[in-house]
């Protein structure tokens, strides 16, 4: 089995869920609930829970909330390597639910965006093995570094590699460029449509992976309710697979991570890309059934 290593952001989510349109400047009814995510370590939580030997690598507060984010990522199994920072808090993020089901994300990463290169434990970096980074290690100027790192290391020491893109507005405040410059030596390359129309200016999803093959050999773009699609450059169309059939959606907090997850482990395996891209868009359908961006312990 590939041991999966994940460099990323680690965050206590607070999703509140509107029960009537926001009264803008007054007060809303709302359900509010505290859950573990940050998307590295809610990919390294899937990954785990789906018998994958998975490390993950990031910084916590030295707060209790940072301590019940390591138990949580140990309750699932997960290899957590998380450096206490002194200073700063374990990361926020508030997500924000209107009674449609549209999300908006306030995000404070706290001490995610202390994350150094000293901090990436070198045992793990070892061929035969995985490494994944999480985009917004990379699109945060303090975690930059960390993230880079981690990349050369596990060139140097001859893993695969895949990359997220994280979320399509600090990505655009990043710009494709650069951000297409740190990861070019990823093999994979997960993305949404918005974030695959940020790095190409394509609306159209098929032609924004066929631009990116130019970067990385194989790319993935995930399309919500259409599913998701899978290409590389020596192939005439996208590989695509249909989202699965959910009958009540509760939360699409982390179903981005979860498709990423399922992803990963066939494609390691060597497994066709129809399969993993059935896998993905399985557990991204079981994440949308769950409250909070995590599988339940």
């Amino acid at each position: 089995m590939t041991r999966v290593v994940v460099v990323g952001d680690l965050m206590t989510d607070a999703v509140a869920r509107a029960r009537y349109p926001l009264a803008r400047a007054s007060d809303t009814p709302a359900v509010v609930t505290m859950h573990g995510g940050g998307s590295g370590a809610n990919i390294a939580s899937w990954l785990a829970v789906e018998g994958a030997e998975v490390a993950f690598v990031g910084r916590r507060g030295a707060d209790i909330t940072g301590r019940n984010r390591d138990m949580e990522l140990m309750g699932y199994g997960v290899d957590a390597r998380l450096v206490m920072d002194p200073e700063r808090p374990t990361g926020t993020c508030v997500v924000l639910v209107t009674h449609k089901g549209e999300r908006t994300l306030l995000s404070d990463p706290g001490a995610n965006a202390a994350l150094s290169p000293e901090d990436l434990p070198r045992d793990l970096f070892a061929q035969g093995g995985h490494l994944h980074v999480s985009g917004y290690t990379l699109l945060n100027d303090g975690s930059r570094d960390a993230g880079l790192a981690a990349l050369d290391h596990a060139r140097r020491a001859g893993m695969s590699i895949s990359v997220d893109c994280a979320s399509a507005a600090p990505l655009e405040r990043t710009g494709a460029e650069p951000f297409l410059e740190w990861t070019h030596s990823a093999k994979l390359l997960f993305a949404n449509d918005s974030q695959a129309k940020v790095l190409t200016g394509r609306d159209d999803p098929a032609s924004a992976a066929k631009v990116l093959t130019a970067w990385f050999p194989q790319v993935v773009i995930k399309l919500g309710g259409e599913g998701s699609l899978w290409y590389t450059n020596n192939r005439a169309e996208p590989v695509r697979a249909p989202a699965e059939h959910v009958e009540r959606s509760v939360d699409g907090t982390g179903a981005g991570d979860a498709f990423t997850a399922g992803f990963l482990q066939p494609w390691l395996e060597g497994k066709q890309p129809a399969d993993a891209l059935a896998a993905g868009n399985a557990l991204a359908a079981k994440a949308i059934s769950n409250l909070g961006a995590r599988p339940r312990l």
